[in-house]
């Protein structure tokens, strides 16, 4: 089988293999019966003269071969897709499109009190569904179209995507009305006695706040570690537990607000997303309504 009379189709089928590692959730992905997917795992075999694939217990593992051409294999089915998306034309309040966005609980308060209303005004048939996917991950997923957009910190560096900054922000340290901190400036001292809430849907591992504080040598007393910001702020109106939180989000709640006592690198979040998208009509309104959105 020549590469001229290939099917392109089998290049779809083994970019979902090498993503799903299963030939059934490969099939459940493409919408078509697995029979269809072995098939067609049968036809790229013969055509590159290698099993591709092996059946372990960890799943289907690419072999040599498939690890080299698949990166050629995503940006070819990229470019493609891109080629159809340029020549559509997308007209906002008439569209009826989901957007798929990776986000974490803060970057979801940051970005959807501001977009949605926007959606409902001007884009009523644009829908928005949001999730976490992990850093590791997410190139992948922005590059199969399994996610349109992430909101991240720019710690995300890949040749394959584009990204703009969305708003850079300072930490404060909030608690509740009548705490006994407000009697007195919050010192370095005075914030290390204080007991405190750490935000993060790891097990383990350290915040800004607390990598910040290691270059003082100091290490603050976590009474709780939580995985939402809402129930944290909760937690502090009806405790003596202090928050450390960027401002927009402090100035949600119901709580006193004071500056921290040490130098905290400001968080800078940042929208994502595949190159390949970057032509795409509806893509390239949303990030332009996003920019306009973030600069009022």
């Amino acid at each position: 089988m020549s590469l001229k009379k290939c099917d392109l189709n089998l290049f779809l089928v083994f970019d979902t293999i090498y993503s799903e590692r299963n030939l059934t959730q490969a099939a459940k992905a493409l919408a078509i019966t697995q029979p269809a997917v072995s098939n067609a795992l049968a036809r790229l075999r013969k055509l590159f003269n290698d099993e591709l694939f092996v059946r372990t217990a960890r799943g289907m593992l690419p072999t040599p071969v498939a690890d080299g051409i698949a990166q050629n294999v995503s940006d070819a089915l990229g470019l493609l897709n891109a080629s159809i998306m340029e020549r559509e034309e997308f007209y906002p309040a008439l569209a009826e499109r989901i957007y798929q966005f990776s986000m974490t609980d803060l970057a979801e308060d940051l970005v959807l009190p501001r977009l949605i209303p926007y959606f409902q005004q001007h884009a009523p048939g644009v829908a928005l569904q949001s999730y976490y996917v992990k850093r590791t991950e997410l190139v992948r997923n922005l590059a199969r179209g399994e996610i349109d957009f992430a909101v991240d910190i720019p710690i995300v560096e890949d040749s394959q995507l584009c990204h703009q900054s969305l708003t850079v922000d300072d930490y404060v340290c909030v608690v509740r009305h009548g705490h006994p901190a407000l009697q007195q400036e919050l010192t370095l001292e005075r914030f290390m006695a204080l007991q405190h809430i750490h935000v993060s849907s790891r097990r383990k591992g350290l915040g800004q706040i607390d990598v910040a504080l290691l270059k003082h040598g100091c290490e603050r007393r976590i009474m709780l570690r939580v995985q939402h910001y809402r129930v944290a702020a909760a937690i502090v109106e009806t405790t003596d537990l202090a928050l450390s939180v960027p401002r927009y989000l402090a100035v949600k709640y119901d709580l006193e607000i004071l500056p921290l006592p040490f130098a905290v690198p400001k968080l800078d979040f940042h929208l994502y997303w595949h190159k390949h998208s970057d032509s795409d009509a509806s893509h390239r309104w949303l990030r332009e309504v996003m920019t306009r959105l973030f600069r009022l």
